[in-house]
């Protein structure tokens, strides 16, 4: 018996060995052609400046606190009290080491630059015409070329800071806020799927590293966790439709789904490929995605189209705005970075933003697909490994080369929940937040 859980701590031993090469050969390998990079620190899209701020005193005490408590609250508080704490704890952990770098730099004014979404914010007082004449701009030799960021995504990503603004929300503040706020409801719904599908005990056992994630360090301050929230819930919608058997309670979700869904295609074309988890998430819902699924499947269908129909009334082409944003995109940077390197330098951002714990608990959700154990560990595993292909069909594209610890945390977020495998919490946790306290506190973000 004692046998098994040596063999099980030297596997997370190598795999962690394995994500620490990895990263420490993406460094090495990328000083040397950092011009072709275009990145300051390979392979983070980053600056060498360590340093303070206002934020470390409360994310130091905020990390020891969840290390400490974070485990035994997550088992005990009532599941509704539970998401609710994952949602602030997260939020104050986003916030406190964005502040780090300052309120200025490390929030009001990580979405004015001039790549950023609300440089174009005010060319959108008419908001039929710019939806209309957006494609209009995307090239980078178009006439008033949007800035990266808006030519980067479909407008509805600009459109929602446009809308803040409308209602009396305008400026970096209120824009950075928001992301952070609706960023860190993501853990949320990530827990509230897999509870659906593999039950509760897999989901409290992931909460505390849903909370103290690395990731953390590029969801504040950034569009993509707003981004990845909204995708998050169209599937822990998806999954409580399909696990809530032939009752009424599962349509409204359905249809819910189908709606947020909808709207994440239009915030970011890359998060088309979360239909792979949708699909994993189908397969998983058992016997209640059998049961009628007819009503489920039409309702899902209708909240799909919502989106996608308004934008195209308005005079926006979906499929004539990606083409010109792949020809954008190589005629910028894209162009310019080395596949070569990226096409594995990219995994090494997704190392360090989701931790050594990860590492370790993608191992043991290896171990869990090939020889599964007694219970629902088997779903977990297949819902990480469906989250793990859609990464990794986004790293094969060629479309994402660099700043992957930023564009990919609506992917890495989903690799999360395999760190409830994990025994002894504690020392992981310890692992994970000390690695972004770290990386918050050496480096300086940006994009």
């Amino acid at each position: 018996m004692t046998g098994r859980p040596v063999r099980a701590g030297r596997r997370d031993a190598y795999a962690v060995a394995a994500a620490v090469l990895l990263v420490v050969a993406a460094v090495l390998a990328g000083q040397p052609i950092q011009d072709r990079l275009r990145v300051n620190w390979p392979p983070l899209l980053a600056t060498w400046d360590p340093h303070v701020g206002p934020g470390t005193p409360a994310a130091v005490v905020l990390a020891a606190a969840v290390v400490a408590h974070g485990p035994v609250l997550a088992a005990r508080l009532r599941w509704p009290a539970l998401l609710a704490a994952v949602w602030a704890t997260a939020a104050a952990w986003i916030f406190s080491l964005a502040l780090v770098d300052g309120w200025q730099r490390g929030v009001a004014g990580r979405l004015t630059t001039r790549n950023e979404y609300l440089r174009a914010a005010g060319r959108f007082d008419d908001i039929p015409a710019a939806l209309a004449g957006f494609s209009r701009h995307i090239l980078l030799h178009s006439p008033d070329n949007w800035p990266a960021h808006v030519a980067g995504h479909p407008p509805g990503s600009t459109l929602t800071f446009v809308l803040l603004d409308r209602a009396g929300l305008g400026g970096g503040g209120w824009a950075a806020a928001w992301c952070m706020v609706t960023g860190a409801t993501a853990g949320g719904a990530v827990l509230v799927a897999v509870r659906a599908l593999a039950g509760e005990s897999l989901a409290r056992r992931a909460a505390p590293f849903l909370v103290l994630a690395p990731a953390a360090v590029w969801q504040g301050v950034s569009a993509d966790a707003y981004f990845a929230a909204v995708a998050a819930w169209a599937v822990a919608c998806l999954a409580l439709a399909v696990t809530g058997g032939p009752t009424r309670r599962s349509l409204p979700y359905a249809a819910l789904s189908g709606l947020l869904l909808g709207l994440t295609c239009y915030l970011s074309y890359g998060l088309t490929l979360y239909a792979l988890i949708g699909a994993a998430v189908v397969v998983l819902g058992g016997p209640g995605a059998r049961a009628r699924p007819v009503p489920r499947a039409v309702l899902f269908l209708a909240g799909l189209a919502v989106v996608p129909t308004a934008f195209t009334v308005a005079g926006f082409d979906w499929w004539e705005a990606y083409r010109l944003l792949v020809t954008r995109y190589y005629e910028g940077a894209g162009g310019v970075r080395p596949y070569g390197y990226w096409v594995w330098a990219n995994l090494a951002c997704t190392a360090l933003i989701t931790g050594p714990a990860t590492a370790a608990g993608l191992s043991r959700g290896g171990t869990a697909l090939r020889h599964p154990a007694p219970g629902t560990d088997r779903r977990l595993a297949v819902l990480v490994a469906a989250a793990l292909a859609a990464l990794l069909v986004a790293d094969l594209s060629g479309m994402s080369k660099a700043e992957t610890e930023r564009i990919w945390l609506p992917f890495a977020l989903w690799l999360l929940p395999c760190c409830a495998f994990l025994p002894r919490p504690r020392p992981w946790l310890t692992a994970q937040a000390a690695l972004a306290l770290l990386l918050n506190h050496t480096l300086l973000t940006g994009w």
